[in-house]
């Protein structure tokens, strides 16, 4: 029996591999422990029906969550269809008011459940979970079930009472995504700790540039950048100068985009020098972009995670003087617009460079910046 549990295992890390590049493959032992032949199946289809890399990403780590919690809350690999009394589990585990589980330690999460989450990784916060990625993870739950056409009780209403009780009962402020936009100034602080010709410094120092002058890209964008996504162009004529290198990045299907667009934009200047710096240094030609180096300088052929995307951010922050604390990788995304608004370029033109689907989110960037400094703020100045 043990034998062939390991050839199973071993049969879906093959399988995972042919998807490897739109997985976190970083995890790929543990989603092939965590998942079944036919969990693999379905994302291996989804794969092939062209559905986002981003997507994919976050359905493939719901499912890796609700697959562990099932079997460290029951004892057994998710059931599908899921009965109504699961789905309400998972509720009381994940949404639970922390003032009532000072006087009832069995409120919420029962302890063994969350150390055998945390031992995986898979469990970082001793609080509830935000209503946000509760509903998340259930709306992969309901699309998983729909998908090996099964019918749940996702819209039961005895579900729904449940969840919008449990959200009054455990309120939670909302958070920005970076306590601080990564605006010019804080991008040149950043960049200052990257003058070295170490590979670290050269690859912070590109991937900063990239990630802001490209429009204030996603981490998962970044991460995922291929060489084959670079297309060389024209140089830029310049007045009275000389004329400065140009590429286009073409995204292709991301996250706000349609399935059949692709999403190109366009980087001008240093940050196109900096790439270059890296890819001759790292010696890239193909594949990712942006990728780990070990302790021995040793350059990696797989991508880097998202997270140490932010990871990065935190560290050169450190290193500048700054609180990690307040800084993340959206912090280059909302850092764009709100330089982009301080320096009084159109809002539907940085859009072009963002490539924001929603006024009114992108609008919220600029509305910030103009009201700071803007006649109404210095009426007594």
């Amino acid at each position: 029996m043990i034998t062939a549990s390991k050839n199973n295992i071993n049969l879906r890390l093959d399988q995972l591999d042919t998807i490897a590049a739109v997985l976190p493959m970083e995890r790929r032992d543990e989603l092939a422990e965590l998942l079944t032949d036919q969990d693999v199946e379905t994302l291996r289809h989804l794969v092939n029906e062209g559905m986002g890399a981003n997507t994919l990403r976050a359905l493939a780590s719901d499912l890796a969550y609700l697959q562990a919690w099932s079997l460290a809350a029951t004892g057994r690999s998710l059931p599908w269809p899921a009965p109504e009394a699961l789905l309400l589990k998972f509720i009381a585990h994940h949404l639970w008011d922390p003032e009532r589980r000072l006087t009832d330690p069995e409120h919420g999460m029962p302890a063994p459940v969350g150390q055998k989450l945390r031992v995986q990784g898979l469990l970082r916060s001793l609080g509830p979970h935000a209503p946000d990625t509760v509903r998340r993870r259930l709306a992969t739950w309901s699309t998983l079930t729909k998908w090996r056409g099964l019918q749940g009780f996702f819209s039961s209403p005895a579900l729904r009472s449940a969840i919008r009780l449990s959200i009054r009962a455990t309120p939670r402020p909302r958070k920005r995504k970076s306590a601080k936009a990564v605006t010019g100034d804080v991008l040149a602080k950043l960049l200052a700790t990257c003058t070295t010709d170490s590979l670290r410094d050269v690859r912070d120092r590109a991937m900063l540039m990239v990630a802001f002058a490209s429009g204030g890209r996603r981490r998962s964008e970044i991460a995922g950048l291929r060489k084959e996504q670079l297309q060389p162009e024209e140089p830029i004529v310049v007045d009275g100068g000389p004329s400065l290198p140009s590429l286009s990045i073409h995204l292709g299907r991301t996250k706000t985009s349609g399935a059949e667009n692709d999403e190109v934009v366009y980087l001008t200047g240093r940050p196109v020098e900096s790439l270059n710096a890296w890819l001759n240094v790292a010696k890239i030609d193909k594949g990712s972009v942006f990728r780990a180096i070990d302790r021995w300088g040793n350059v990696s052929r797989r991508p880097l995670d998202p997270k140490a995307i932010t990871d990065i951010v935190k560290h050169r922050a450190g290193l500048a003087g700054l609180d990690p604390a307040e800084f993340s990788a959206h912090g280059l995304r909302s850092g764009y617009l709100t330089e982009a608004a301080n320096r009084g370029i159109p809002l539907p033109e940085a859009m072009e460079q963002s490539r924001h689907r929603s006024v009114q989110q992108a609008s919220e960037y600029y509305n910030h910046a103009q009201r700071r400094s803007g006649r109404a703020s210095r009426m007594l100045d």
